[in-house]
């Protein structure tokens, strides 16, 4: 327990008279390694609290006296458990666990602390510290980052593994294409391995104490954890039982590692963003399982300004908005290094956060509890439903010898072009082709072998299937890569296959050979085999637009427009990007908006969506709260024909605003009872309250004038009036 004089204590009564009935569905979460105090008071529903330690006890209980429920998360793959690695734990040591590259090297995160390569007992002492955290409360546990570095299957334990699963001796991952595909197969197994067996051991505790602690886990998308040659198990545990679900870490860091898009390689945050948000949603598509979209206010790397965190934030944030089945998110990792905090040095160098960018974040924090609205509408180019595949062996095929495009060409040279043209085009997970429904979201899909491979022949039944009942299936590959080649189902047994693309066209009804053809009639729908190698269409200038023109001659009767924009209505938001490198027209809208990315919070009768724009966009004449915006927790809210109340909280130190569209003019208003300034806006009856965030409930208190809403000439004869909206100052 922090003994800060600040923190409030509180009856159980009091807890329940402020905790407002949103948070019970833990639509917002956050991550933090500290004990609670003011500074990180951000009010998500949900603390996660970081690192099993002796400290458990005190942070869960400081954070859960503050009404915060209270998850907990510890790594997989690294972590302070030099008890097990020194044999304190079981008598054993397990310093050969350690994940270790070619040169005999182990791979640490930090100074002395190795990736594990996670042998039969790891899940077990992993499970023992999970179940500590049980004890202490926790209501779900977040098992983060299981991740087998692609250079790390060195390790005497690793060529043991091998052995056993394989019942061969151990290759060098690199002396081969076939030796790296088992060896990256491998390492996903052996984390999927220890993962179950804390899930088994949860279970048992749940069982053993009418309990129901959840275990989900925080993991990286499958594009990232490809692009920098990291083994995750991904898809593999949206199934096994004890998982209920994930949270995608997506956030600048991720995001930002450039691509190839026209044969210009650069950063592309939001759009890549959009994409891995768009895998990790299809991750849990039709499993039942709950996820949470992560976007990060700062990153990991402590040297660049506050401007580029805040730019990239937006574009990660509002790609994260663009999925309308999902509603749940984690506001920020670690709020201690966003905000601030005793005996932490801020990000920049020490800088502290801008105060109109905290106020931002707090509005926007807010704001992300509501989007789980009834009515959600695509702003963007009007398109058939695009699908592109993914498959969790992505990861198999990096680490060398021949691996797959070094900047993921053959997963952006399918995907960027239609991004980029205002497509909302949708990354879906191949292992799921096999779940009831799943392929009925899309009615186009593109596909590749290239960088990737099936890992079962299961998934090309569900695509027979899928096709035969009306789907457009659009193949583009030269089956030119090598690990076409490797020991797997389609060339062994009774299956004597070139390639897995022979297997399924065969299965198709279809022409097998070296030329290319389009609209192979499959019952109502069709196959189209475009030989081209997806890593040469991002790679080259014009590769997108052949790729389009190729599509597009694909569908029967389309007409289309791109656009240069791609958002989503989700009831009053609008959550919209302005594209940049394309030729696609712009939009303007028009009515009554607020922006959440503007600390004024001005009233804009006309947005324009230009190349490089992020918007997160209150829709006035949608809404129908009392509340537009405000920069913390807002509860007990009330209003009457003579005046409104409630009570806000936030972080400690950070500006508070409060905006509110109410039925008459607003005169006056107080804050615990000292009176405020206040701006207005009679004609629309809007009201700003401008205020310092506290670490408690502050009573607000807004009295009307007596008059309804009314013209700004008439306001202006009673003397109430500050219009503020458009360019107008506060």
């Amino acid at each position: 327990m922090t003994d800060d004089s600040r923190v409030t204590q509180w009856t159980d009564e009091q807890h329940r008279l402020h905790t407002p009935a949103a948070s019970k569905n833990q639509r917002t979460i956050f991550q933090t390694s500290v004990a609670y105090h003011p500074t990180v008071d951000i009010r998500g529903d949900v603390a996660v609290i970081y690192g099993i330690n002796d400290s458990v006890k005190s942070r869960v209980e400081s954070w859960r006296t503050q009404a915060y429920q209270v998850h907990l998360m510890t790594g997989v793959a690294w972590g302070d458990y030099h008890r097990y690695l020194n044999g304190d734990w079981d008598g054993k040591k397990h310093l050969d666990e350690a994940q270790t590259d070619i040169g005999g090297n182990p791979i640490l995160h930090g100074v002395d602390v190795p990736y594990m390569c996670p042998g039969p007992d790891y899940g077990r002492f992993l499970a023992e510290g999970v179940l500590e955290a049980c004890a202490a409360g926790v209501s779900a546990v977040h098992l983060e980052e299981p991740e087998f570095w692609a250079r790390g299957g060195y390790s005497p334990a690793f060529q043991r593994e091998w052995e056993l699963h394989y019942d061969e001796s151990w290759e060098a991952p690199h002396s081969s294409v076939d030796a790296r595909w088992r060896a990256n197969k491998l390492m996903y197994f052996l984390y999927r391995r220890a993962l179950q067996q804390v899930f088994d051991a949860v279970q048992a505790w749940n069982a053993n104490h009418a309990a129901n602690v959840k275990c989900y886990v925080p993991t990286h998308s499958l594009i990232n954890y490809a692009a920098w040659r990291i083994v995750s198990p991904e898809s593999s545990l949206a199934l096994l039982k004890g998982s209920d679900g994930f949270v995608a870490q997506v956030w600048t860091g991720t995001a930002r590692e450039p691509n190839y898009y026209r044969g210009l390689l650069k950063e592309r945050t939001f759009e890549t963003a959009f994409l891995e948000y768009g895998i990790m949603q299809n991750l849990v598509r039709s499993t039942s399982r709950t996820i949470w979209y992560l976007a990060d206010p700062v990153e990991d790397k402590p040297t660049y300004s506050w401007s580029d965190y805040r730019a990239n934030y937006q574009s990660t944030l509002v790609a994260s908005l663009l999925a309308p089945e999902v509603a749940n998110y984690e506001i920020t990792p670690w709020p201690e290094r966003v905000f601030g905090y005793p005996g932490k040095e801020g990000q920049t160098g020490g800088a502290h956060i801008p105060d109109d960018y905290a106020q931002e974040l707090q509005q926007v924090f807010n704001a992300l509890k509501d989007m789980k609205q009834c009515t959600m509408d695509c702003i963007g180019a009007d398109f058939p439903a695009l699908g592109v595949a993914m498959s969790d062996s992505l990861m198999f095929q990096r680490g060398g010898p021949h691996e797959s495009d070094d900047k993921m060409g053959h997963i952006f040279g399918l995907s960027m072009p239609f991004v980029k043209q205002g497509i909302p085009i949708q990354p879906m997970q191949l292992e799921n082709f096999s779940l009831d429904g799943y392929l009925d979201k899309v009615s186009v899909l593109l596909m590749s072998y290239e960088g990737q491979k099936p890992l079962s022949p299961e998934v090309h039944l569900s695509l027979r299937a899928w096709v035969e009942s009306g789907g457009i299936l659009i193949f583009v590959d030269d089956d030119r890569d090598p690990f076409n080649l490797i020991r797997e189902w389609w060339n062994i047994g009774s299956n004597r296959f070139t390639t897995p693309r022979h297997h399924l066209f065969g299965l198709l009804g279809a022409d097998c050979g070296e030329h290319g053809f389009r609209g192979h009639p499959v019952g109502k729908g069709t196959l189209t085999y475009l030989r081209y190698s997806p890593s040469d269409l991002a790679n080259t200038h014009n590769g997108s637009a052949r790729l389009i023109e190729e599509v597009v001659k694909s569908l029967p009767d389309i007409t289309w427009q791109p656009a240069g924009y791609l958002g989503l209505r989700r009831g009053p938001y609008i959550a919209i990007a302005g594209l940049d490198e394309t030729e696609a027209p712009g939009i303007t809208l028009e009515g009554s908006f607020v922006d959440l990315f503007d600390a004024k919070l001005l009233v804009k009768r006309r947005v324009q969506i230009f190349p490089g724009a992020r918007h997160l966009l209150i829709d006035l004449s949608r809404m129908t709260s009392d509340v537009v915006a405000c920069a913390g927790q807002l509860s007990d809210e009330k209003c009457d024909s003579l005046s409104w109340t409630g009570c806000v909280r936030g972080a400690e130190g950070t500006p508070g605003v409060l905006m509110l569209r109410l039925p008459w003019i607003a005169y006056s208003a107080t804050v615990d009872d000292e009176k405020v300034q206040i701006q207005v806006d009679p004609e629309m009856g809007l009201v700003w309250l401008r205020f310092d965030n506290i670490a408690r409930p502050q009573s607000i208190r807004v009295h009307s004038c007596g008059h309804t809403c009314g013209s700004d000439e008439e306001a202006e004869r009673l003397g109430y009036v500050t219009v503020f909206r458009e360019d107008a100052e506060p």
